[in-house]
C-alpha cells in the first residue's frame, strides 16, 4: 500500500496541539458509535454461524485447533491474552507518535489511513454484528480464554474491557477484526519507513501474532481477519482522494474567510489628509513654510514699507527717494 504512505510533502511540519484534538475526536466518535450500533443479539449469533459453516465448508477451520492450544498451555494462553488486551491500545499510538516525529512528511497520509479503516470498521460492525467465536453456545467447541484466565489480568468476562465495564462495550463488533487491522496498518508502517532490520522484523510479525491470537483467544473468526485486512486495503485507496477533499474544503474556508473579512474591514482613503483641508491663513502645527509664504514675513514686509513711505498709493518715486536718501550722507539726513 505505498500510496497511502508516501505522499509528497506538504511544506508544513504537523503540529501537535492540532493533531492530538482532531485524533482524540474521531477516536471518541468510533468508540460511541460502537456502542451505539450494538445491533440484535439473535442477529449477531446468526452471522457469527454463518461465518462459521462457511469456514468449515472451505476447510479453514483454524479457530478450533488454536483454541484448544491456548485453553491447555497457560504459558502460551494467558500471554496470548495479555496481548490481546493491551497491544491494540499501546502499539498503533506508538506507530502514530513515531510517524509524526521521525516521519513528518509521511504522517499525515498515514493518519488519514488509519483514519478512513476505523470509520469503514464502524460501517461494518453497523451492518454486520457477528458474535464472536468466545459468545457462541458451549457445544460449538469455544472457550473464552479471558474468562478462563482472568485471575491473572485486569478483564473479566467481557474480553478485553476491566472488571465491571463489559456493558460499556460493543460484544458484537467481531466484523471486521480492527485488532487485525490496526496491527497491519502497524507492520505496513514498520517495513516501510523504519531502517533497523529488527524493526521491519517485527513489522513483519506483528500482524501475523495478532491473526493467531485473536482465534486462539475466541475473539474472532479467521474471515473476521481477512476483512480487517480488506478494510485497511480499502482505507488505503480512500486515502489519496480523502486528502485532496479536505483541502479543497479547506481552500474554499480560507478563501470565504479572508472575503468576510475584506468585507467588514472599514474602506481607507489613499489620501493621507483623507480630503480635509486647510483654510486660508491657517497653519498646521508643526509645519514648515517658506519665507515668501509666511503670514509673518508678509506683515514684517508691509511694515517696513510703511516706515520707509512706500505705503499704499506711493508711486515709484517714493522708493528712489527712500534709496537716495539711504545714499546720503548722514550729517545731511
Amino acid at each position: 500500500m505505498p500510496h497511502a504512505t508516501a505522499l509528497p510533502a506538504t511544506g508544513h511540519r504537523p503540529r501537535w496541539w492540532t493533531e492530538l484534538p482532531l485524533i482524540a475526536v474521531v477516536y471518541g466518535l468510533y468508540s460511541l458509535g460502537r456502542l451505539l450500533v450494538r445491533g440484535d443479539v439473535s442477529t449477531a449469533v446468526d452471522n457469527g454461524l454463518a461465518i462459521l459453516r462457511f469456514e468449515q465448508a472451505l476447510y479453514l477451520n483454524a479457530e478450533h485447533p488454536l483454541n484448544r492450544l491456548f485453553t491447555s498451555t497457560p504459558s502460551i494462553g494467558i500471554p496470548a491474552d495479555f496481548a490481546y488486551a493491551s497491544l491494540h491500545y499501546l502499539v498503533t499510538p506508538a506507530i502514530l507518535i513515531w510517524m509524526f516525529r521521525r516521519r513528518s512528511a509521511a504522517y499525515r497520509a498515514a493518519r488519514v489511513w488509519l483514519m478512513n479503516s476505523t470509520l469503514l470498521g464502524l460501517i461494518g460492525f453497523t451492518l454486520v454484528p457477528t458474535c464472536p467465536p468466545r459468545l457462541l453456545d458451549a457445544g460449538h467447541g469455544f472457550v473464552d480464554t479471558m474468562a478462563q484466565y482472568s485471575a491473572y489480568g485486569w478483564w473479566g468476562a467481557g474480553a478485553s474491557a476491566p472488571r465491571g465495564l463489559s456493558g460499556m462495550t460493543n460484544q458484537y463488533a467481531a466484523m471486521p477484526s480492527l485488532h487485525v487491522g490496526w496491527s497491519l496498518w502497524c507492520g505496513v508502517l514498520l517495513w516501510r519507513h523504519a531502517k533497523h532490520p529488527l524493526l521491519r522484523a517485527a513489522g513483519v510479525a506483528y500482524p501475523l501474532i495478532t491473526t493467531i491470537v485473536v482465534m486462539g483467544t475466541a475473539n474472532h473468526y479467521f474471515l473476521d481477519a481477512v476483512a480487517g485486512a480488506a478494510v485497511m486495503g480499502l482505507g488505503a485507496l480512500l486515502t489519496r482522494p480523502v486528502i485532496r477533499l479536505a483541502d479543497r474544503v479547506k481552500g474554499r474556508l480560507r478563501t470565504a474567510y479572508a472575503t468576510v473579512r475584506t468585507a467588514s474591514e472599514p474602506v481607507k482613503s489613499p489620501i493621507v489628509s483623507a480630503g480635509c483641508k486647510t483654510s486660508a491663513g491657517e497653519r498646521i502645527p508643526g509645519q514648515r513654510t517658506s519665507s515668501a509664504d509666511s503670514p509673518d514675513a508678509a506683515a514684517d514686509g508691509a511694515g517696513a514699507g510703511r516706515a520707509t513711505g512706500a505705503g499704499p498709493g506711493a508711486g515709484p518715486g517714493a522708493a528712489t527717494g527712500a534709496s537716495a536718501n539711504d545714499d546720503a550722507p548722514a550729517a545731511a539726513r
